[in-house]
């Protein structure tokens, strides 16, 4: 109870800051090992394996919270089954102009235009190698620097330098605050960017005991054809995964101030066509390439529609702007209380079960 007050005067004081400085506080107050929120209780009928790694349960914290891999295990530690840090680009970099982030708490929502910034790959590097003994899942988003002259080649370098720290690699080309990344997506340049990792990968990792996994980020905003080229590739060139989805461009009806804001949506309003691109996938894919639901979850009920509609595992980030860092805990424990209300033995069991009701609206 008292850690609920707390967290409430919290949220509310960061409320009063602007929301990268308040994002920097969070991250200082899990470094400093405040006492943020209380782990959920662990649930075996919540583990879930996929791409060969087993997961506690399936709820992550998305790739841009942790660019700097600077808390992944404070994370873990809130309750999530695995952590994503990133985007990492091979040099350090500043990102896009300040103010850069906009709450829009009416449509519970966000928008940003960040631009990747981070500290670079040698300082997350140093980072991650040094929690390498520590249990808990922890994925490494990789990027490219905006001033690149080969971006493909930054991806080979990210693969290089975490194939070996890494639980899996998320290669990310579809953040629409770097000018051009997105084009990527286009079938011709996502056959060589695929090929060309994969090749790096299986020889970063050919003395380890496992080649680790690769999964694919797309973007919301593609048409079917482009999901069916997408779709192919990965399965072409034995991608383990899709992230589904990062931010939108699309701006559907949205009340607050900042509603005009240039760059990504993130939120409430991306939860359906999120959704639905995510339920096509699986239907392009079929069953046995990872999934990973991303956009507008929010509560337990938001987190199993996207495994219903296709994913194995689920991230969040926005939700926890407008909730805390017990939304975490809450989301899990809220997965458990509707597997003992519905008699389920495995979380697993739902996946699918509303792919085809969400995949068959239009997009």
């Amino acid at each position: 109870m008292m850690l609920d007050v707390f967290e409430k005067i919290g949220r509310r004081a960061l409320f009063c800051l602007d929301p990268e400085t308040a994002h920097g506080l969070s991250i200082k107050a899990l470094k400093a090992g405040l006492p943020v929120a209380k782990s959920p209780r662990y649930d075996e009928r919540l583990r879930t394996t996929v791409a060969g790694i087993t997961f506690d349960n399936p709820l992550g914290m998305a790739a841009g919270y942790d660019k700097n891999a600077e808390v992944p295990d404070a994370l873990l530690a809130l309750g999530f089954g695995f952590t994503e840090v990133g985007t990492l680009t091979p040099r350090p970099q500043e990102g896009n102009p300040k103010p850069r982030i906009f709450r829009l708490p009416e449509d519970r929502a966000v928008i940003n235009r960040l631009g990747f910034n981070n500290g670079g790959h040698e300082a997350a590097e140093g980072r991650l190698a040094g929690r390498a003994w520590r249990a808990g899942i922890v994925g490494v988003n990789i990027g490219a620097n905006k001033d690149s002259t080969d971006r493909i080649g930054d991806y080979e370098l990210g693969v290089r330098r975490f194939a070996s720290l890494a639980a899996y690699l998320t290669v990310n080309i579809s953040s629409p605050n770097t000018p051009g990344l997105r084009d990527m997506q286009a079938r011709a340049s996502l056959k060589e960017l695929l090929s060309r990792v994969v090749a790096v990968r299986d020889q970063a990792t050919r003395s380890a005991e496992r080649k680790v996994p690769i999964f694919l980020k797309i973007a919301p905003d593609l048409h079917e054809a482009d999901l069916g080229d997408i779709a192919a590739e990965v399965m072409e060139n034995g991608i383990e995964g899709v992230i589904v989805s990062n931010t939108t461009i699309s701006r559907p009806l949205l009340k607050s101030a900042a509603r005009g804001e240039t760059g990504g949506l993130s939120g409430h309003p991306l939860f359906e066509r999120s959704t639905i691109a995510l339920a096509r996938m699986r239907r392009l894919l079929g069953s046995h390439i990872a999934l990973v639901g991303v956009g507008g979850v929010e509560d337990p009920d938001t987190a199993l529609e996207k495994i219903r509609a296709g994913a194995d595992l689920v991230q969040i980030y926005t939700g926890m702007v407008y909730a805390g860092p017990a939304l975490p805990g809450k989301i899990v424990q809220g997965m458990s209380r509707y597997l003992d209300r519905e008699g389920i033995t495995a979380v697993s069991e739902l996946r699918d079960s509303r792919m085809a009701f969400w995949a068959d609206k239009p997009l």
